[in-house]
């Protein structure tokens, strides 16, 4: 019955990285998915965010990285598209 639901949401990520980001590799993939992952449950659950934060502070400090990476590599983006 065509392609599965996990083929398609993978076609989904890849094609927004790709708007986000630019270009699209494994580790941008990677970097996206926990992003979206962990910013929709901070803002759906945020006690649950916040135990998470507080149960793994190390996890917590590389989700900030990742976020702040990608802000980086996206305002270049939108940079090189604005030229």
């Amino acid at each position: 019955m065509g392609i599965e639901l996990d083929e398609k949401l993978e076609g989904l990520l890849d094609k927004y990285t790709e708007l986000l980001l630019g270009e699209t590799t494994e580790a941008l993939k990677k970097d996206v998915k926990q992003w979206v992952i962990y910013s929709h449950i901070a803002k759906s659950m945020p006690p649950l965010a916040k135990h998470f934060n507080e149960t793994y502070p190390e996890a917590k400090e590389e989700i900030k990285e990742t976020i702040q990476r990608i802000k980086q590599l996206n305002e270049a983006h939108r940079a090189k598209k604005d030229r």
